[in-house]
């Protein structure tokens, strides 16, 4: 289940861009369902069915690309607290480490409409 949706910014390429922070209550949750709403300037993110949600004010030209197109595209950054800490022990020279790889991370996009 979702904990708190934060949105981090707003922007415009070809259409609105909004990129979202997600935390979830445990690593094995899946139950994410977004919904795009907006309200005067007032872009709003929520999940179906839970009282988690965020939201962000417009600008004119986010406006506009929000009115014109009906969608936006979400980028979603999904993290557990508690799960991803501090790493303490680094290694110099991440090239020659045993950790040279980079941990994946939960990230997806997709495209919503935008509901008036």
């Amino acid at each position: 289940m979702v904990r708190s949706i934060e949105i981090k910014k707003a922007s415009v390429r070809d259409r609105l861009i909004i990129d979202v922070d997600v935390f979830m209550n445990e690593p094995d949750d899946f139950d994410f369902s977004p919904r795009a709403s907006m309200e005067g300037n007032s872009l709003s993110i929520t999940n179906a069915g839970a009282d988690a949600g965020g939201s962000i004010d417009l600008d004119e030209d986010q406006m506009n690309a929000a009115e014109r197109d009906r969608m936006v595209e979400l980028r979603v950054k999904f993290s557990v607290d508690g799960m991803h800490g501090v790493l303490t022990h680094k290694t110099k020279n991440v090239r020659d480490g045993p950790n040279a790889k980079k941990l994946a991370e939960p990230r997806w996009k997709t495209v919503l409409p935008l509901t008036l």
